[in-house]
């Protein structure tokens, strides 16, 4: 099924055809069982690429054609080799060589690790390995490096995770395969009424409502906190700017950990009661003051219309 699709829409034999593949950002990953090859996935989906795990090696060109085809999201595609499947083949270089004559230019990357290192991996998950059969875990590991020799040595990216623990992988993955825009943390600061209820993805939580609240000013109730005259209001008032301001350090802080912890997304709620005027206009103002400090900020306002 596959490959009938893959020939309908990649016709062979034309230079602007394989020019355009060449375009297609093609990453096979592979690599030794218990080296990290799931890591090293999520880190790829992590900046942004379009990843299909598990895939038997005699479907590689197969599945470059359909991200070809499909664009979008799938021009960076990332495909996952593994042993266990019952496709695997030693071949890789005649799949790789393949790939290049269509006009794609796949990158390998290969997880390896000491054979001690994998054996105490395995043995802490209570795992036996995918080739150890009625034999030892060493009787397994010998057999796929046997297996996958070729493909290590014509690997354009060699890792070895034996030291590495797994935010170390991610992010030299990371490093290697995003700009620095797509690995940094991205805030968002969300603001929300504390009568529809606490936004279930916050990771801070701020109350807004110790301020007055611009509900009962006449000629602001009609008016949101996106609106300069209840802005000037709202911060205007005392201890305003100095919350926005704390928690803007809070948040430059501990930004560098999230990060270093693999999170890529944080959410900041900042809440009143009804999330129209102060928690808006505080929301507002604690995005621009992140953006200022050069982190990737917004502000959203969940609940703004409700009423």
């Amino acid at each position: 099924m596959v490959s009938d699709s893959a020939a309908a829409v990649a016709p062979q034999g034309t230079d602007d055809g394989n020019a355009s593949r060449s375009s297609t950002d093609l990453v096979i990953v592979t690599g030794v069982s218990g080296g990290g090859r799931s890591t090293v996935a999520r880190a790829l989906e992590n900046v942004g690429y379009y990843v299909v795990d598990n895939l038997p090696q005699t479907l590689l060109l197969e599945m470059a054609e359909l991200a070809h085809a499909a664009g979008g999201t799938a021009k960076r595609t990332a495909m996952v080799l593994d042993v266990r499947s019952r496709a695997f083949s030693t071949d890789l270089t005649g799949a790789v060589k393949a790939l290049r004559d269509r006009g794609f230019s796949p990158r390998i990357v290969f997880v390896d690790a000491d054979d001690k290192v994998l054996i105490r991996r395995f043995e802490s998950v209570r795992r036996a390995h995918p080739l150890q059969g009625n034999g030892r875990l060493a009787d397994g590991i010998a057999a796929e490096r046997e297996l996958l020799l070729d493909a290590r040595e014509q690997a354009d990216v060699l890792i070895d995770t034996s030291h590495l623990n797994v935010n170390q992988l991610r992010a030299r993955i990371e490093e290697m395969f995003a700009g620095e825009d797509s690995r940094r943390l991205r805030v968002t600061v969300l603001s929300f009424g504390f009568k529809y209820g606490l936004p279930p993805d916050a990771d801070f939580v701020l109350d807004a409502r110790f301020l007055p609240n611009p509900y009962w000013v006449p000629e602001l109730r009609e008016h949101t906190g996106r609106d300069t005259e209840v802005s000037k209001y709202v911060l205007g008032q005392h201890g305003a700017r100095t919350f926005i301001e704390t928690y803007a350090r809070l948040i430059n802080t501990t930004a560098p950990g999230f990060e270093r912890e693999g999170k890529r997304y944080l959410t900041v709620a900042v809440g009143c009661t009804g999330g129209k005027h102060r928690s808006v206009a505080i929301a507002e103002e604690l995005a621009r003051r992140l953006r200022d400090v050069r982190l990737a900020a917004s502000a959203q306002h969940r609940d703004l219309g409700r009423e």
